[in-house]
């Protein structure tokens, strides 16, 4: 009797001996290497400077490494146009702020929506896949509230909801919980494990927070020759 193999799952995001220098000519970091599989969390911790944020922007496509190579779903961002990274980024990427990126002339639902809007989803659609994401951060009918009536715990639940509106297979998140206090920043990141494992997305997080640091799969340290793997104990 032959034995089916497990399936192999292609890893969401490959980072392959990735170089970043800055102005000047300094190495901020070399001989970067890592995978994120689907659903998988991966935190990315480091000194201030060290390139945490930096690494986020490469990997969005927002700006680019000096060697190396950045696939999202087995596509090389060096190999697309400006506007193959911009709707890469628009129909793939989610992402969640410490400062939130809320807008205020826009009610919840609409700031929501917006990823779908901006995809051309139809109008409608996209607000009732909102209002249904406000049930599921624990804001049920707060749709046609504005920013001014929300907390900071609030907002980034509403933060939450928009990056994973559109489904996108993977979730950027710098400092998520860098403006809440240690009491919300609890909860809230309580309900990202929750809702990014639901999606499937696979989820790339740079924190300095140690409680952050605890709902994920892999913990990195980011380091001027690449990424040291941070083990239990």
């Amino acid at each position: 009797m032959v034995r089916m193999s497990e399936p192999i799952t292609a890893p969401v995001l490959q980072i392959s001996d990735l170089k970043k220098c800055v102005p000047g000519g300094r190495t901020l970091f070399e001989n970067l290497n890592l995978g994120l599989s689907p659903g998988e969390i991966v935190v990315i911790m480091g000194e201030s400077g060290a390139g945490k944020s930096t690494l986020l922007n490469l990997v969005a496509g927002l700006d680019q490494a000096d060697f190396g190579a950045i696939t999202v779903e087995g596509r090389d961002l060096l190999t697309l146009s400006d506007d193959g990274r911009t709707a890469l980024r628009r129909d793939r990427i989610g992402f969640v702020f410490q400062a939130f990126h809320i807008l205020p002339h826009l009610t919840l639902a609409q700031n929501i929506a917006l990823p779908l809007v901006l995809g051309r989803h139809p109008g409608k659609t996209a607000l009732d896949r909102a209002n249904g994401l406000l049930a599921a951060v624990g804001l049920p009918g707060r749709g046609e509230d504005y920013a001014a009536q929300l907390s900071g715990g609030e907002l980034q639940r509403i933060a939450i909801a928009r990056a994973l509106i559109h489904q996108p297979a993977l979730i950027l998140a710098d400092e998520p919980t860098g403006n809440l206090d240690p009491e919300t920043a609890e909860r809230v990141l309580d309900l990202f494990r929750s809702a990014v494992r639901t999606s499937g997305a696979a989820t790339l997080m740079v924190t300095h927070s140690e409680r952050a640091a605890a709902i994920a799969d892999r913990v990195f340290i980011l380091t001027h020759n690449g990424l040291v793997e941070r083990h239990a104990g």
